[in-house]
């Protein structure tokens, strides 16, 4: 074991903490922590206590597993190691580099409040025990603190954020992978991944493993991510700018959970798309779409960093003032996907077996229980945590309160999409409801969104039987969408009384 005394000799190792950035490649943190010469300690801490930052759900738990296991893999096979440990980072780390007589502690930056405050808390904690704190810039392309409007002020609107960004010029180039890793002390004990029960079905985590679909889906970890990243800028970048909004064409990343766990960089997805368009692989449209979208996910991270409590309180204030419905019911069958409108229902189901939603379709769900049910966003919100791979704490609750109508830059409060126009606009073949709902899947394209309205004859001949092979809906719409603007008056008149 190193002392003490080996920093003076020049041996004494550095080590890296990896949190949100499980990835080697344009990993500012690893690099810097290189250029040192010294042994390398990579550590990666399972947070948890009261002052850790959220918990992740059953989906980005079981990410975060095979994530894990590809980066220990990968630094493996260049020569380092992978220490694992599980508890509050504020006791690991300052305990971890007495005994290996650390040095140095290098870590990219994260923008969770909560995260923020652990992370000033450790580097004071190793400061006061003469050990230098190396902190970067990683994965955002701005840093929240960066960005002020002209009043100096976080930004609430989007477009005036994405003008300022673009404003601050070309984002750094990535930074390539290190061909080797310099070997660390060999002594050091690590908890085994296995042990952490982040599977389901495995020990301590007794739920039934309901992963079958997400690991046909996905390919967690760098080389994952990369691979991701190449089969959309191929197959889907072309045409993104329109194809987005439809959940049966490939004209999606399928980045998001590669981007929430680090797996790769906003730096190298930017800079792909920059070479996209000096190939002239896709239209300008479409790659400025896709980088708006980037811009987006930077948006709700400003969002976060400046309101702490943003996945429990509605940014505009007036919203405490909605009368939500307690619908236990209408909740259940919404998460099942057995509310009786195909599109939500599809998208529900694609939730439950893939931990992803298609992005259009993500909208209508979620307006679906807050606006025709009546249920508080942040019942969405916590559902959603659970089951997305991509559950961040940043976007997931923009991105609700987006809907909701009470967070910034929100669609207007009484917008209620419709869930039959939208599926007749967006999925006019049926492709995307017959693959998720394929007990409607006999039916023609006219009735397809609305098998209620569709003769006795034709639901006979489709195999339907509504109540039974397939629910009526759970709620009218035209109903739900004068209850919902009744229910968004109560807002309307807190907001005058202010």
């Amino acid at each position: 074991m190193n002392t003490p005394a080996d920093r003076s000799s020049g041996h004494a190792p550095a080590l890296l903490w990896f949190r949100d950035d499980l990835r080697l490649a344009d990993n500012p943190a690893l690099r810097k922590a290189l250029d040192t010469g010294a042994p390398l300690i990579a550590l990666y801490i399972l947070e948890e206590g009261k002052d850790a930052p959220r918990l992740p759900g059953g989906a980005a738990r079981w990410w975060l597993h095979h994530s894990l296991a590809a980066l220990a893999s990968a630094i493996a096979d260049k020569g380092g190691r992978l220490i694992l440990r599980r508890g509050r980072a504020l006791d690991i780390l300052p305990r971890l580099c007495a005994e290996a007589g650390v040095s140095a502690v290098f870590w990219n930056r994260r923008y969770e409040p909560a995260a923020v405050a652990v992370d000033t808390a450790v580097k004071a904690a190793l400061t006061a025990a003469g050990i230098e704190v190396h902190s970067l810039q990683a994965n955002l392309l701005a840093e929240p603190f960066a960005l002020k409007n002209k009043a100096g002020t976080p930004f609430k609107v989007y477009t005036p954020f994405a003008r300022a960004l673009r404003a601050l010029g070309a984002p750094r180039a990535p930074l390539p992978a290190p061909s080797a890793l310099p070997d660390g002390p060999r002594d050091i004990a690590s908890d085994r991944l296995e042990d952490w029960g982040l599977l389901p079905g495995q020990k301590p985590n007794p739920k039934p493993d309901w992963a079958a679909g997400l690991r046909a889906a996905w390919q967690p970890g760098e080389a994952g991510a990369a691979a991701r990243l190449k089969d959309f800028l191929d197959n889907g970048l072309k045409g993104y700018a329109e194809g987005r909004d439809c959940p049966a064409k490939r004209h999606v990343s399928g980045l998001s959970p590669h981007l929430r766990s680090g797996e790769i960089s906003p730096f190298q997805v930017w800079h792909a798309a920059a070479h996209a368009r000096e190939a002239g692989a896709a239209p300008e449209r479409d790659i400025e779409k896709f980088l708006s979208e980037l811009i987006w996910r930077e948006f709700c991270a400003s969002l976060a960093f400046h309101q702490p409590d943003i996945a429990t309180e509605p940014l505009d204030s007036a919203f405490r003032a909605m009368p939500w419905r307690d619908d236990t019911a209408g909740e259940a069958a919404w998460r099942r996907g057995q509310t009786g409108y195909p599109l939500v229902d599809a998208g529900m189901r694609q939730l439950w077996h893939e931990g992803t939603v298609h992005n259009r379709v993500r909208m209508v769900v979620a307006s679906f229980l807050i606006k025709h049910l009546g249920i508080d966003w942040r019942r969405g919100e916590e559902w959603l945590w659970d089951t997305l791979v991509d559950a961040d704490a940043a976007s997931n609750p923009a991105n609700w309160q987006w809907v909701a109508g009470c967070g910034a830059d929100a669609a207007p409060y009484v917008r209620v999409f419709n869930p039959i126009l939208q599926g007749e606009r967006f999925d006019a073949a049926g492709a995307y409801v017959r693959r998720w709902v394929p007990e409607l899947a006999g039916l023609p394209d006219k009735w397809l969104h609305k098998p209620w309205a569709a003769p006795a004859d034709v639901l006979e001949k489709a195999g339907v039987t509504l109540g039974e092979s397939y629910p009526k809906p759970i709620v009218d719409h035209d109903a739900a969408r004068r209850r919902a603007r009744d229910a968004y008056e109560h807002v309307r008149g807190a907001r005058t009384a202010d």
